[in-house]
């Protein structure tokens, strides 16, 4: 049996001692997925908020709010989808992808302000909460090059087997893409179960993302979280394409 809280969300204390979130089944139906106002974002309150299956998302001025949308937009590295027109930019050669190498340039460019919006939800707690993390091995990026100028990347956060996905950014037309198609491979390489997109967009739909019921995901990270993961740098492996997944071992620079 499921269960929605239509009143208002949880209010949780950021000086508690333990941290300790409600079931997500409690979360509000409109807005779908509220779940609880308040708590912290140090690496504790973040990397237990992940692994059940809740994030932080909020404007300037605003508390901090948790999420756990029902459904949830995900990706199983196998159903990765590439479209012929995306095949044919990897195919030109003109953009190199990487892995770790400029973390706080994705996550400062994710934070712009873009055409048509008033603000961002990458406040500056956001963003320094993230850079922590990537310096204590769980957040990372993906960055795409074009002529030695970031063109586009993406950040999310790793734990176990499951990458949470976070936002990503674009100067240029398919580099977003370019490096999420590089990095699924990657992961998948690595033997990732499951890469979560968070809430429905039709770019990452494009890419073969689906919808998940929300109890199907947060069973999935029942078991994945558990998994040891590299809580390290991470370094692309040369020989993993973004066109044939499961090829070679190697470490480095990747040219697409």
């Amino acid at each position: 049996m499921t269960h929605s809280r239509e009143a208002s969300p949880c209010w949780l204390n950021p000086e508690s001692q333990t941290i300790e979130f409600p079931d997500v089944e409690l979360a509000m139906q409109e807005p779908d997925g509220l779940l609880a106002v308040g708590g912290a974002l140090t690496p504790e309150w973040l990397l237990h908020a992940y692994r059940h299956g809740i994030f932080p998302w909020y404007g300037p001025g605003q508390p901090i709010l948790w999420w756990a949308p029902n459904p949830r937009l995900v990706l199983f590295p196998g159903q990765l989808h590439v479209s012929r027109s995306l095949a044919r930019v990897i195919k030109k050669g003109n953009f190199s992808v990487t892995l770790d190498e400029a973390f706080t340039e994705v996550i400062t460019a994710c934070a712009a302000t873009r055409p048509g919006q008033s603000g961002t939800w990458i406040t500056p707690e956001m963003h320094a909460a993230y850079v922590r993390l990537h310096r204590d091995g769980y957040a990372h990026s993906a960055e795409c090059w074009y002529q030695g100028q970031l063109a586009g990347g993406l950040y999310g956060v790793a734990i176990g087997g499951i990458f949470f996905g976070e936002s990503m950014f674009t100067c240029m037309t398919d580099a977003s893409k370019v490096a999420f198609v590089v990095l699924v491979r990657q992961l998948e390489r690595w033997g990732f179960r499951l890469i979560d997109c968070q809430v429905h967009t039709d770019h990452l739909a494009s890419l073969g993302a689906s919808a998940l019921p929300r109890p199907v995901f947060t069973s999935i990270l029942e078991q994945e979280c558990l998994k040891p993961g590299t809580v390290q740098r991470w370094v692309l492996d040369e020989d993993v394409s973004p066109l044939s997944p499961r090829s070679g071992v190697h470490s480095g620079h990747f040219q697409v």
